[in-house]
């Protein structure tokens, strides 16, 4: 089963474009977001392998970054986001250009440096931040009741759990439901440490990382990843 970054309520929808790309009556290009991983790697690999219609697992939720600006230590948090910002625009930039390869860039990307330092950056960097408040331009669509200054890292970090532990959910729904005994989970690479580290807990599933199967030839930019994590 291949399960994507859309929300429970588009199923319908995506169950409807599936059908008619199994028919070939659907170009992706025709659809406006047709460059979406869920369409050029969800639909195309589901239609490969014989599979029913890919499952929308998402819960949507906007959380910026900039959402944490002041409070006592917010060095460690900037400073740790300007790590990733150095660390991921280069990649990005030089896919933008054609000078990497979607494939290799994926591969990239998912090196265990790379959702390690991301990892860090959201969910355990921020706690250091204590007594501030958030950014009142920031983007959050996540109300989990009244901000609690004196831990703002904290509560900034439980926006995006929250989020997550929702996807948790419905991924466990879906693998249930359908009985599933392979699943391939495509979501950004914000959301894999802590998927990861939800399901390592769970007995009932064994993770296999998208590095075990992404291999890039690109060995010359391995220090871009492999430096994330000093």
């Amino acid at each position: 089963m291949i399960l994507l970054e859309a929300e429970p309520k588009e199923q319908g929808q995506l169950d409807s474009l599936y059908a008619r790309y199994l028919k070939g009556d659907l170009q992706l290009t025709n659809l406006p977001t047709g460059r979406s991983e869920r369409y050029q790697v969800g639909l195309a690999l589901a239609k490969q392998l014989g599979l029913p219609s890919p499952r929308a697992v998402d819960y949507y939720a906007a959380t910026s970054q900039s959402l944490l600006s002041t409070g006592t230590n917010i060095e460690a948090f900037t400073q740790a986001l300007k790590q990733l910002q150095i660390t991921a625009r280069p990649l990005r930039r030089l896919v933008q250009h054609d000078s990497l390869s979607l494939y290799d860039y994926l591969a990239l990307v998912n090196q265990p440096a790379m959702i390690a330092l991301v990892h860090r950056v959201q969910f355990n960097t921020p706690a250091l931040v204590m007594n501030g408040t958030f950014a009142a331009n920031g983007t959050n669509t996540v109300n989990l009741g009244k901000v609690d200054n004196e831990y703002i890292g904290a509560h900034f970090i439980t926006l995006f759990y929250n989020r997550n532990l929702k996807i948790y959910s419905n991924i466990l729904r879906a693998q249930q439901q359908s009985q599933a005994q392979r699943i391939l989970v495509l979501f950004g690479v914000a959301h894999v440490g802590v998927l990861e580290e939800l399901f390592a807990a769970n007995p009932t599933y064994q993770i296999v990382h998208a590095a075990t199967y992404l291999k890039t030839s690109r060995n010359k930019l391995r220090h871009v990843t492999k430096g994330a994590n000093k």
